[in-house]
């Protein structure tokens, strides 16, 4: 299978600082690939050379067969981008943003407004697309910033975070749209902060930190790296969590991730239970509940990184300003 996206060697700095240190990525045509990092890992950075808004220090990206370097403006012709915030003029309704944009990209006016409005049909906008933007809900403005993303029928599109902000509910229908895209041939690279997102969606993942790939492989052989397991832990009293948290550290000989009166970490040895059941009982931590789940994408990312979900990169995040 031929691939959409081919990365190798490629490097960036900003002034004494690198951003993005050797990565190697390929992407086959058709598939979504999800990038995974914590915060200033370089998603963000790779993500902007490869849509050609920054220039490469050094190594070779091929969009579509395009050198992004040599070859930007081929590459613009068939790629999409939606970055983390909506990039929409809020002053102008729906369905005038799409056909601003179709009229940019060299559309006639009529096939410019034909495509605005097969858009908004798809995305659900039909009825709110004679409206300003600055009234849409957050996840209508998403729809229409993927939507705006779309309308020069790309062959390849970068999510950056797409999600950002979206309730669940806005966010599974995001996802829904994904999902048809790849369905329909679009290959897709994706950012996101939200774990179960690239869970749901990617086909691969890889995951950097420092501006490096330390690890890739599909969901599951990501988490069959953590041993398939994580330990989950209920403490009664809030107060007690951290204490809690750290009794788990000693034992399974990684930080745990501690969320209110939660306390979860990858575990390969299941022996483990009874033997902290007891460690608890003895430092008096009343236990509510405790147990083995599989493994989630968040203790991949506390097994490579050393840093939970928290950690992950957050809306507003400078890691590509020069």
């Amino acid at each position: 299978m031929d691939n959409a996206i081919e990365v190798e060697g490629l490097v960036r700095d900003f002034g004494g600082t690198r951003a993005v240190d050797g990565v190697d990525l390929r992407v086959p045509a058709g598939h979504v690939l999800g990038l995974l990092g914590p915060n200033g890992a370089g998603k963000t950075t790779v993500v902007r050379m490869l849509a050609t808004l920054l220039t490469p220090t050094a190594g070779i990206a091929r969009v579509g067969g395009f050198d992004v370097a040599r070859d930007g403006a081929r590459v613009r012709e068939i790629i999409g981008l939606t970055g983390q915030y909506a990039s929409v003029d809020e002053k102008l309704t729906g369905r005038e943003n799409l056909i601003l944009i179709g009229r940019l990209l060299g559309l006639k006016r009529r096939d410019a407004r034909a495509r605005a409005d097969e858009l908004l049909q798809d995305f659900d906008l039909r009825e709110a697309g004679q409206r300003p933007a600055q009234t849409y809900s957050g996840g209508m403005r998403r729809r229409l910033d993927l939507a705006a993303s779309l309308v020069g029928r790309p062959r390849i599109l970068f999510l950056d975070e797409p999600s950002t902000g979206l309730d669940p509910r806005a966010r599974r229908d995001l996802w829904e749209r994904v999902r048809q895209l790849q369905t329909d041939g679009t290959t897709v690279l994706l950012t996101t902060q939200y774990l179960e997102e690239a869970d749901a969606l990617a086909d691969a993942i890889v995951v950097l930190d420092h501006g490096r790939v330390i690890a890739e492989g599909t969901a599951a052989q990501l988490k069959a790296r953590v041993g398939g397991r994580s330990l989950f832990l209920m403490v009664a009293r809030a107060e007690q969590a951290a204490v809690a948290g750290e009794r788990v550290a000693a034992m399974v000989g990684t930080p745990p991730r501690v969320e209110g009166e939660t306390i979860s970490v990858p575990v390969s040895d299941p022996a483990l239970l009874p033997a902290l059941l007891r460690e608890l009982d003895a430092a008096g931590i009343e236990v509510a509940e405790l147990g083995l789940r599989g493994a989630s994408l968040d203790d991949v990312f506390l097994s490579l990184t050393g840093r939970s979900g928290a950690s992950r990169e957050e809306p507003g995040n400078a890691e590509a300003t020069p």
